[in-house]
């Protein structure tokens, strides 16, 4: 068990699930703009194609962060119900209670992170 009491695990659930229903609604409103880019010139001009184009990459590059940080999110939500949350991954000291407050998907001690 970690130096979190189960009043600050319950918090960074809370925290936890918050964010991913955040993320998951931010990738439902997105949808749109990664839509594929009509090709007919007659009815979009070149170059409006072109920034069509390029904000359909930029909306489908952080659609992949999105998806990324849900699935850290996920692992995080994990390790709460196992028992694991809090603890570092590569060393397996206590992660302090400050940094998963910036970051409560992080897997690492700050000196392991560094």
């Amino acid at each position: 068990m970690t130096d979190l009491s189960d009043t600050r695990i319950a918090h960074f659930r809370a925290k936890l699930v918050a964010l991913r229903a955040q993320l998951s609604g931010e990738d439902a409103g997105a949808a749109e703009w990664r839509k594929p880019v009509e090709l007919d010139q007659q009815s979009v001009g070149r170059l409006s194609r072109m920034d069509a184009m390029q904000q359909q990459a930029m909306a489908d590059a952080e659609a992949r962060r999105r998806q990324s940080d849900i699935a850290r999110i996920d692992a995080a939500l994990r390790r709460i119900d196992e028992g694991e949350y809090g603890w570092c991954l590569s060393c397996g000291e206590a992660i302090a209670a400050k940094r998963l407050e910036i970051d409560p998907m992080a897997t690492q001690c700050v000196a392991c992170a560094s």
